[in-house]
């Protein structure tokens, strides 16, 4: 039954996509604002056909602690479900994400429109510097600038790899940090179609304040994010019907210095 319920959603999920930005398509000639509107329309029809199909619902905490105006949400990234999920939940988002998405037809156009920010990490220093006058762009837009700091998904329990882009961002832009967690990955897993029931939690930590020393930012940002996402790990796997526990060893390293995570 999980096997079936979960490739009627994976269905669901892509026909749904399709269907919005093909309908769609005619809000790449209006205001910003009415295609974003679509975007979270799409966001929001995703969540709804995946509690309706496989059971999974969305629990979120401490949105009060996000702070108004321009910000950096700092968050953890476990699945493909994050990328749709997290924008219902902001006022005005817009993501740094891969520049090679934007080559995707459709979907690379309607990622313009919304404003996000692309960067091209294989060219180093310069794409990094043509993404934070990105940003910067878009917090004048008053608008809150999401970046997942590892840079792509991270399995649950796996060691986290935190790189330094973020703290680039956070120092250029001089505005307040908004952490945050989540269990996604337990119940939308990396490289499977199954998508368990229960409840993706995802919870806004306490921000961080501007212009803090690059590394004590760091040190925070990570410390605050893992000991979260450990708990909603931990709270997960002990509810009455939990998902199934990754077999991953957890092992600290070092913030990676490198672009890698814009």
């Amino acid at each position: 039954m999980l096997k079936l319920r979960s490739g009627i959603f994976l269905a669901v999920f892509y026909i749904n996509t399709a269907v919005f930005l093909i309908l769609g398509s005619p809000l790449l000639l209006g205001p910003r604002r009415w295609a974003m509107a679509g975007l979270k329309t799409h966001g929001r029809a995703s969540l709804w056909w995946l509690r309706v199909i496989c059971g999974t619902r969305l629990v979120v905490r401490g949105l009060e602690k996000l702070p108004p105006g321009p910000v950096i949400v700092a968050a953890k990234h476990q699945a493909a479900w994050d990328t749709f999920a997290l924008v219902t939940l902001m006022r005005d988002p817009a993501m740094v994400m891969k520049n090679e998405l934007m080559s995707i037809p459709l979907y690379g156009w309607f990622s313009r429109k919304f404003g996000m920010i692309p960067v091209k990490r294989e060219t180093g220093p310069s794409a990094l510097r043509a993404m934070l006058q990105e940003a910067k762009d878009r917090a004048a837009q008053d608008r809150e600038i999401v970046i997942f700091p590892e840079g792509t998904r991270r399995a649950p329990g796996a060691s986290p790899q935190y790189y330094t882009g973020v703290a680039l961002l956070y120092e250029a832009l001089g505005v307040a940090c908004c952490p945050v967690a989540l269990n996604s990955g337990l119940y939308w897993p990396r490289r499977s179609i199954l998508r368990y029931p229960g409840e993706i939690v995802v919870e806004f930590l306490d921000p961080i304040p501007a212009k803090l020393p690059r590394r004590e930012f760091l040190s925070q940002l990570q410390g605050s994010i893992e000991e979260a996402v450990a708990r909603l790990h931990h709270e997960a796997l002990s509810a009455a019907t939990p998902p199934p526990e990754p077999d991953i060893e957890i092992k600290p390293i070092p913030l990676q210095r490198s672009s890698g995570d814009a």
